[in-house]
């Protein structure tokens, strides 16, 4: 991310377009990107609980050549897709496609099924019209037609019929030059016109032309598409040119011939991509537009503006670009009633070419889309009539990738609408059954519903997509539920409050009295300590205080700064006893670690240990254990129960919570070295309430790693399968021995055993009862949540030991390194340990998020612990879950780079916006409701009684401070002064 100072330098810039084009016109879109970027963020990103207007359109699409088949059938004639099919290194056609020409009822039934307002499909122009005029007229092509709007008149879905979608008959590309030559105009006219005479009455929806950029470009300059033609870079302009007034010609036809009697309303259908600027300056903005109107503006500046080309495109074009003469202008300008949009995959097959980017980056935002289009073309409705996205060919029914894109753009329509303001009058999903996808064949599926190409009649069955997106039309949206809400309510009295962090700052040198100089007081003058040169102090014997380390005084500081009552920190095993040998222990760190936590007490926290911590970097076990086969040597884990002897006596007057090992359930450890640890934690456990508990009173346990798996679609139970089977072998794996049965999971054993595998150890009897029951409370760190199906799609994220594919809803806010923000995820992680494990006592003991550590505003971590402890607040409340403490994870930057409520820059240290937020939740005990009384807890405690001179009578404390170093400045003097008149004689 950018430094603070350049996003500011950025803000102004686009603030400054944003008012200077605002009413400017054209190019009044150029304030979208200062619009957006001044939105708030997270919270603008947040997925937004809405319905759409009640008149809001839902509905489906499909295009002839992809679905219809029947090529030859019943008078129809060739289309330049069937000649281009069979050409070149094409290795398929569309001559059966999806056979709709054959299964009329299936495909209604299908619709009748999803819900849909509206059904938006292309007719074959060679089907009407074999040789794309009017004398070929076929009248047996044309039923079809009659009987398709029939049947959907029936079940009450409305036509959205596009005249034209790629298809042109084959005689005319042959025999004029198709779209190059300006006789088309003509003959589309007379097509339309017999369209609109034929079926216009049951039509209120008209498309002239569909995606008139793919035609244009890649029909007649790069080639992809049908015609096929690539040799002449400058007839792609033409055919555009031509195109635009083919369209123009059939909407004043329309408008004067049928509008009047027929009521409908008809466009031309426009695709976009979106870009954003690939830096922070006005030339960049600049390119986006350029590169926005050099795809969407060539054919929508025309249709809403002024009649004529962007002045960008004319710019860079030149004499390249045919001009439209002052009648022409007047002859297209204004011909779209609505503004048809299509967005998504049509334009994300590579044929948006990065000449037409202008080094800038494309990106997916249909919000930001449709607000751009508002804004350029003046507020026109807008009908988004293609949107989706696409799975690849093998996938059956379980296409999540579809369905959650599908989700991000509905919701991004959404809040196009209810935020923004935009016209948005309805939304097409792309497209109703899978087909033949044009240059990528059968390569890719983007229906709704699967079609089994090797069943004679094709049969169709409904993807989850389709049962997503028929849901959300049922509830016109995602309207807002009492889960979605923010909870209301506090935490108990005794509720721990605390901060984590991985580990602390060690100084073993005292600070204190360890300058041997000598200095005076300038007490007269400027108050200023003068060393004097030549003397140093005799060397200080006195054993060192706890008082004596600035790094304690600092840390310790920062804690009660943040106002939690709890901190958790990790010791260092290695380096605590490095030669693994508890007899030699680093006694200097032992007692740094003592007088750390000692400090903590007297600042009225308490301090919460952690023997182990696991990283992937390295083991942290002492060197001799390191050497030896790490946890798979059974001998460690009798070494780690004797380590924890040493703290439970060293420092166990100070620590009453303990944890032997923080998050050993990592993927990347063995189940053997797994087995050891158990192993090792109780025998720590075991230690300590058989000759600890009853003198010191503390609590022991482990804490496991838990982000949240969610199925990626909870109403199919082939999804539930997998989410619960990924959840036993990361959290069962180490929960169930201890907090259960005393053996692991028995679904984790029996998927092992379908497998063949006998990678996972067998607890002997001595050894499950050693491992059961060895807990006082269940600790969690818990971070994000993923999704998971069983339905393969990228190898990458695919783990094929489980069987499960990993996934994300694309509708989730992304931290700094892609994790996505789910609060809701520790709610249900919570309520699964107590399905599991009843009422165990709970603690979240690690939960955050990374941010750029050069955001000292750092708006994401303020919305993610707002968020994550109103969803514990949820599991406490609402779902009675046994919620003893919540950790925010972590302290500072500096031990922890991204995740701290402090940040720090050289020397300083910086706090962050997201530590006055916590310490102001921690305060109100949670999220009180407004207006009741305050809570009434009893005064607790203090963990330190002989302490009370510093803690609670500071005035006190500091005068004794302030006497002692007087007198000890007095006593220097006095000592010096003698010595020099000894000297002297």
């Amino acid at each position: 991310m950018p430094a603070s100072g350049t996003m500011g330098g950025l803000l102004v810039l686009l603030t400054f377009l944003a008012i200077t084009s605002a009413n400017a016109k054209p190019n009044a879109g150029l304030k979208t990107w200062g619009r957006f970027n001044k939105l708030p963020y997270p919270g603008d990103k947040a997925f937004l609980h809405d319905t759409f207007p009640k008149d809001f359109i839902w509905a489906v699409g499909t295009a002839a050549y992809q679905v219809e088949g029947a090529f030859e059938k019943d008078g129809k004639g060739l289309s330049i897709w069937d000649t281009f099919t069979r050409g070149g290194n094409r290795m398929a056609t569309g001559d059966v496609g999806s056979d709709s020409y054959h299964n009329i009822h299936a495909d209604i039934r299908a619709i009748r099924q999803l819900g849909v307002t509206h059904y938006r499909f292309s007719l074959s122009w060679s089907r009407i019209f074999p040789n794309g005029t009017r004398g070929s007229y076929n009248e047996i092509g044309t039923h079809y037609y009659r009987t398709l709007i029939k049947k959907l008149k029936e079940i009450r879905v409305q036509p959205v019929v596009t005249l034209y979608h790629w298809d042109l008959p084959d005689h005319l590309q042959q025999t004029l030059g198709g779209w190059s030559n300006a006789e088309l105009v003509g003959i589309f006219k007379d097509y339309a016109d017999f369209c609109f005479h034929t079926f216009g009455d049951d039509v209120k929806f008209w498309i002239t032309i569909d995606n008139p950029f793919v035609v244009a470009q890649h029909g007649y300059g790069t080639g992809v598409v049908a015609p096929g033609i690539k040799n002449d870079p400058d007839l792609p302009f033409r055919v555009g040119h031509n195109l635009l007034k083919a369209h123009a010609a059939a909407w004043h036809l329309y408008d004067q011939h049928y509008r009047p009697r027929q009521q409908g309303k008809l466009s031309m259908a426009l695709a976009s991509h979106w870009i954003k600027p690939s830096r922070t300056r006005l030339e960049s903005l600049r390119a986006c537009q350029c590169s926005l109107d050099h795809v969407l503006g060539w054919f929508a500046r025309p249709l809403f503006t002024d009649g004529d080309y962007p002045p960008c495109m004319k710019e860079k074009l030149g004499s390249r670009l045919p001009s439209f003469t002052q009648e022409e202008r007047e002859q297209v300008r204004g011909t779209a009633d609505f503004f048809a949009l299509s967005h998504g995959a049509t334009l994300s097959f590579q044929l948006i070419n990065d000449s037409l980017k202008f080094r800038q980056q494309e990106d997916l935002d249909l919000r930001m889309l449709l607000y751009w289009v508002n804004a350029e073309y003046d507020k026109p409705p807008i009908f988004v009539l293609q949107s989706g996205w696409y799975v690849l060919g093998n996938t059956k029914t379980e296409d999540p990738k579809h369905m959650y894109y599908l989700k991000r753009f509905i919701a991004e329509a959404l809040k196009s609408i209810v935020i923004d303001g935009v016209n948005v009058i309805g939304y097409t999903a792309w497209s109703l059954i899978d087909g033949f996808e044009w240059h990528r064949e059968y390569g890719i599926r983007r229906g709704l519903y699967y079609v089994d190409f090797n069943t004679p009649d094709m049969k169709r069955e409904p993807k989850t997509s389709a049962t997503f997106y028929r849901n959300v039309i049922q509830r016109n949206g995602f309207p807002e539920f009492p889960e979605n809400r923010p909870a209301q309510g506090v935490f108990p009295c005794d509720f721990a409050w605390g901060v984590s962090a991985n580990s602390i700052q060690v100084e073993t040198t005292p600070s204190q009295f360890a300058d041997p100089n000598v200095y005076l007081w300038n007490i007269s003058n400027n108050g200023e300590l003068m060393r004097l040169e030549g003397l140093s102090a005799p060397p200080v014997r006195r054993t060192p205080h706890c008082a004596d380390y600035a790094t304690i005084r600092q840390q310790v500081d920062e804690i009660t700064q943040v106002g939690v009552t709890h901190f958790h920190f990790s010791l260092n095993w290695s380096a605590l006893v490095p030669t693994g040998d508890v007899a030699h222990p680093n006694t200097t760190l032992l007692g740094y670690y003592r007088c750390f936590t000692r400090q903590l007490l007297q600042a009225n926290v308490t301090p919460v240990v952690t023997l182990w911590h696991h990283t992937r970097q390295r083991s942290s076990l002492p060197a001799p254990l390191d050497r030896a086969n790490k946890w798979l040597n059974r001998k460690t884990p009798e070494a780690f129960e004797e380590y924890a002897r040493l703290c439970y006596r060293e420092l166990g007057a100070h620590v009453k919570v303990w944890i032997t090992l923080n998050e050993p359930n990592d993927e990347m450890v063995s189940y053997q070295e797994g087995h050891q640890m158990l192993r090792a934690h109780a025998l720590a456990w075991r230690a300590y309430d058989r000759d600890f508990r009853r003198t010191q009173g503390g609590k022991v346990s482990l804490a496991l790693h838990m982000d949240w798996v969610e199925p990626a679609f909870s109403f199919s139970r082939e999804d539930v399968e997998p989410a619960k089977r990924v959840l036993d072998f990361c959290i069962g794996w180490f929960a169930e021995p201890i907090f259960g049965s005393g053996d692991y999971p028995q679904g984790m054993r029996s998927w092992l055993r379908q497998l063949n595998s006998l990678e996972l150890p067998v607890f002997n009897e001595e050894d499950r009862k050693l491992v059961k029951g060895t807990y006082d409370f269940f600790a969690i760190s818990h971070f994000s949540t993923k999704l998971v199906t069983h339905a393969k799609e990228d190898s990458y994220t695919y783990t094929a030991m489980l069987e499960v594919q990993h996934m994300i809803d694309t509708t989730w806010i992304k931290s700094l390194r892609s994790r996505p923000v789910v609060p809701w995820g520790l709610r249900k992680a919570l309520n699964w340990v107590k399905e599991h494990y009843s009422d165990v006592p709970m603690y979240v003991m690690a939960n955050g998020v990374q941010e750029d550590p050069a955001r000292f505003k750092d708006s994401l971590r303020v919305y993610y612990l707002y968020n994550y402890i109103n969803e514990a607040l949820k599991a406490y409340t609402l779902d009675g879950v046994n919620l003893k403490g919540y950790f925010a994870y972590a302290l500072s930057d500096q031990r922890d780079p991204g995740f701290g409520l402090y940040g720090q820059i050289h020397e300083e240290v910086i706090v962050k916006a997201s530590l006055s937020n916590y310490r102001n939740i921690i305060q109100h005990n949670g999220f009180p409701i407004q207006g009741a009384a305050a809570q009434q807890c009893p005064s607790l405690p203090q963990p330190c009684p002989g302490c009370h001179v510093l803690v609670k009578r500071p005035v006190v404390g500091f005068l004794t401070l302030v006497g002692s170093g007087v007198l000890i400045t007095l006593g220097l003097i006095i000592y010096y002064t003698a010595k020099r008149h000894k000297e002297c004689y």
